[in-house]
């Protein structure tokens, strides 16, 4: 049954008070800033060019727009009851026990398949520097340094992303210097393109748009970990706001503003722009000595950001099932203030995902991709569902928590929901994301038809 008051699902404090509280302002301060600055972001974003072309600049400003509506939404919720279940808790909270149990172990799964692609991403890389080596034990290595980190303590966790951030901010950041004074025309070496390359601004017309929009919309995933880890954090409530406040900012500069340098710069049909990557063709575009090597050394950050980050992700929203009693009760042991048993199962499903790429090439492994490629937006359609539901709540029983509002509540939060059902109906519409949304809605609805199954026989007992 939907829950009808604020109370948090049984056996949840808010803040999660058997956690640690280890993470300081300054580790979310730059989670939320490096949390958008994503390997999908420094290679990805070429196939959106490529079928786009000076478009993808409207594609990432429309999708970012319905970023910045879901953040808003979850850091209001978030900020309001801070939870290391973050939308789980909410979903709880808002609809009932099924929509937490979909919405988490669907995301569980999400993030620790996730770990498993970044490692071998990053290993990929590595064996181009020091080739003969295997690719298995790189990754086999940085599942076991990240893993160990997150063991540990949780500001170990928080230090890693703390540098691994200041490392990606402060390499996009001289990305967009370089690029605005070559586009200026006063970068010693280089003359100013002016707007020849955005002449033909729709190559490949309505439909390579769409291709763009879908590729960047999931290319903004994992900002939902900063809402996850503000509530190990010294004033959980004052972190989420901050970070919620700045995202429209980090998502205009970070995403929009550098799509918008690299079309400029370089032609959209430019063979480098995929085979290299949008960052690395416009610095040899450049003349930037060194471009490629250096460029690789971002991404490769942002891989094991990315790993770092999932893992500590996964291994929160599976403690905090468990704790709702929606888990094996052994995912949910705490020790030092850490969940531990979580952090390794979520490190050795991560690691069996790998293994599945070696084993299973042409079955297994496509079929684990394609299950989790819309999970993103089945999380986001729950947090738009839970904050419309919640926020008369908080208004009529605890307004004091509203520390975070959405903005036109309810208007803007049905804009959201509408483009979120309007981007499965242009999957739907494309052969490649068709299989991707039918496996996700088959895994949804397994996991709430047991959610349900469940809830009902909880009901029962009680």
């Amino acid at each position: 049954m939907p829950r009808t008051t604020l109370d948090a699902p049984p056996g949840t404090p808010d803040t999660d008070a058997s956690l640690s509280h280890g993470l300081k302002q300054r580790h979310l301060s730059m989670i939320a800033l490096g949390g958008v600055i994503g390997a999908g972001l420094f290679v990805g974003s070429g196939a959106g060019i490529a079928a786009a072309g000076p478009s993808i600049v409207i594609a990432y400003a429309v999708s970012g727009l319905l970023v910045m509506l879901v953040m808003r939404m979850l850091g209001e919720m978030s900020a309001a009851y801070p939870s290391s279940g973050s939308f789980s808790a909410h979903a709880e909270r808002a609809i009932g026990p099924w929509a937490g149990f979909t919405a988490g172990w669907s995301f569980w799964v999400l993030l620790c398949t996730a770990v498993g692609l970044e490692g071998i991403g990053a290993a990929k890389i590595v064996t181009g520097w020091l080739p003969g080596t295997p690719e298995w034990a790189w990754v086999a290595l940085f599942m076991v340094v990240f893993c160990v980190a997150n063991l540990a303590a949780v500001k170990n966790f928080g230090e890693f992303e703390f540098w691994f951030a200041a490392l990606k901010v402060g390499a996009i950041s001289l990305f967009l210097v370089l690029g605005l004074l070559a586009v200026a025309g006063v970068l010693p070496g280089t003359d100013s393109p002016g707007t020849a390359n955005l002449t033909d601004f729709l190559p490949n017309g309505g439909e390579g748009l769409v291709i763009g929009l879908l590729a960047s919309v999931f290319a903004y995933g994992g900002l939902e970990t900063v809402t996850i880890a503000a509530a190990e954090s010294d004033n959980p409530v004052q972190g989420v706001a901050r970070s919620v406040r700045t995202a429209m900012w980090r998502i205009a500069l970070f995403y929009i503003g550098s799509m918008a340098v690299i079309v400029t710069l370089v032609p959209w049909d430019s063979k480098e722009v995929v085979e290299k990557g949008p960052y690395v063709a416009a610095l040899d575009h450049l003349g930037i000595p060194g471009a490629a090597q250096l460029m690789n050394v971002v991404v490769l950050v942002a891989l094991l950001s990315a790993m770092n980050a999932n893992i500590y992700g996964a291994s929160r929203i599976g403690y905090s099932l468990v704790e709702r009693g929606q888990g094996p009760k052994g995912l949910g042991k705490v020790s030092g203030g850490v969940p531990r048993v979580a952090v390794l199962a979520s490190s050795v499903f991560g690691f069996v995902c790998v293994l599945l790429s070696y084993w299973r090439p042409d079955d297994v492994f496509p079929w684990l991709l394609n299950m989790i490629g819309a999970v993103i937006l089945v999380v986001w359609i729950f947090i738009a569902v839970s904050q419309l539901r919640l926020r008369r709540r908080v208004e009529r029983e605890a307004p004091e928590k509203l520390v975070v509002r959405m903005w036109l509540f309810p208007a803007l939060t049905w804009v959201a929901l509408a483009g979120m059902a309007g981007i499965f109906v242009l999957m739907a519409r494309e052969p490649d994301t068709r299989v991707q949304l039918y496996s996700t809605g088959g895994m949804t609805l397994a996991l709430a038809a047991v959610g349900y199954a469940r809830q009902k026989a909880r009901a029962a007992r009680d």
